[in-house]
């Protein structure tokens, strides 16, 4: 009975090794070639996201220069200017006015990016100066209790038409917000949220503080007023600057922040009417207030910029998708679509947590979404062209 029960058991394990026996090493060879080859494949994908995502690895060199023909500052490729200390409201709930002044020329016109913007954090608003191409925008964020955004925007068209100096001075008051170009009234709008408490916290010059948006140009001048100009004092100013490369000592009230660009070395911008916040002009280019996977809610907008990278995310991660749902089917594996699909979301938070840390790149949680739509294109059009390649070409490499 003993041996009996022995052989039964044994039957199975012979079986086993007749299948094994019975496939042909070519056929076992080929495989694990195949196998190799795709695990390749999928490193050296891998490797290049992972490049892509993160280049430059580090800060660069701020790219601030100082004029050599007159007074003032270039700003090239990445390149910032803050101020060392936040500007203070006379009182953070007055509304009353408000005004600002520079004196700067872009670089290109068809360029875009922030060449103002104060920084507060934590703040429930906050103001930028945007360089859209041709045209000059003012935007204000304002975010109430239940943590709802909205974004108000004035926009300038046509103001960067020429390439040549513009000097721009922004008022509020109880008639809303106004901007003057060269002295001369453009824009106007009584009901554009801008106060005195907006031009308040720490200023950033040639970027956007929270993301990377850099404006390359040049500056030549820039003052801040607690109050509001009218229309007279505006276009006065305007010649005093276009004259003397400032505005008229009658003019300046103590509490305005001036700034001639006249030092022409060294890494601070000095106030010029009293001492307190100063410019500083860091050595590696840094973003105020970096952050680390901004909501998708935040990040969208309806601009060809928002589109074009969304598009680039979600091609960029259809190789991924090919790579490794193709490695994945050479392994008897249940749900490999899902499994390729949380690989690259994975690898797609790995980059954007990492790119929190670079402030060339912008960390958010739109990549995340567009990165992994790639990786399902990628795995979905394997799955369903794969079989008709391999008829088509005998000696396709991936061959399910």
């Amino acid at each position: 009975m003993k041996a009996k029960r022995a052989l039964i058991e044994e039957r199975p394990l012979q079986e086993v090794n007749r299948t094994f026996e019975s496939t042909p090493k070519s056929t076992v060879t080929v495989v694990t070639r195949k196998r190799h080859l795709l695990a390749l494949l999928c490193i050296a994908v891998s490797c290049t996201i992972l490049a892509l995502g993160l280049w430059p690895f580090q800060a660069p060199r701020n790219g601030i220069t100082w004029l050599e023909y007159r007074d003032g500052l270039r700003f090239g490729k990445y390149s910032t200017v803050m101020s060392s200390e936040p500007f203070q409201a006379t009182d953070p709930q007055d509304n009353t006015g408000a005004s600002l002044e520079i004196w700067l020329q872009p670089y290109r016109i068809w360029d875009s990016g922030t060449v103002l913007a104060f920084f507060r954090p934590a703040a429930t608003s906050q103001f930028s100066l945007q360089q859209i191409q041709k045209d000059l925008a003012l935007r204000t964020l304002t975010q109430d209790e239940g943590h709802h955004r909205t974004t108000a925007t004035l926009r300038v068209d046509e103001v960067f038409r020429k390439p040549q100096p513009v000097f721009i001075t922004i008022t509020s008051g109880v008639k809303g917000a106004a901007i003057y170009i060269d002295g001369i009234l453009a824009a106007a709008n009584p009901r554009f949220p801008l106060a005195a408490k907006e031009f308040s916290g720490r200023v950033v010059l040639g970027d956007s503080p929270g993301q990377s948006d850099s404006w390359k140009g040049q500056l030549f001048g820039f003052a801040i007023y607690h109050r509001q100009l009218e229309a007279t004092e505006v276009f006065h100013n305007y010649a005093a600057w276009k004259q003397t490369g400032r505005p008229e000592p009658a003019l300046n009230a103590p509490n305005i922040a001036l700034y001639l660009f006249n030092e022409h070395s060294g890494r601070v911008v000095r106030n010029k009417l009293q001492p307190g916040v100063d410019l500083y002009i860091p050595e590696k280019y840094r973003v105020a207030g970096k952050i680390v996977l901004e909501p998708f809610w935040t990040e969208f907008s309806m601009t060809r910029n928002y589109w074009e990278a969304a598009l680039k995310n979600i091609v960029g991660f259809v190789p991924f998708g090919i790579s490794f749902y193709a490695y994945l089917s050479t392994i008897p594996k249940e749900r490999t679509v899902l499994l390729t699909i949380a690989m690259g979301a994975a690898l797609s938070c790995t980059i954007e947590i990492l790119q929190g840390f670079l402030p060339t790149r912008d960390s958010g949680t739109t990549d995340i979404i567009t990165n992994t739509l790639g990786t399902w294109l990628g795995a979905a059009s394997y799955r369903l062209l794969a079989p008709s390649l391999a008829r088509l070409a005998r000696f396709f490499p991936w061959r399910p």
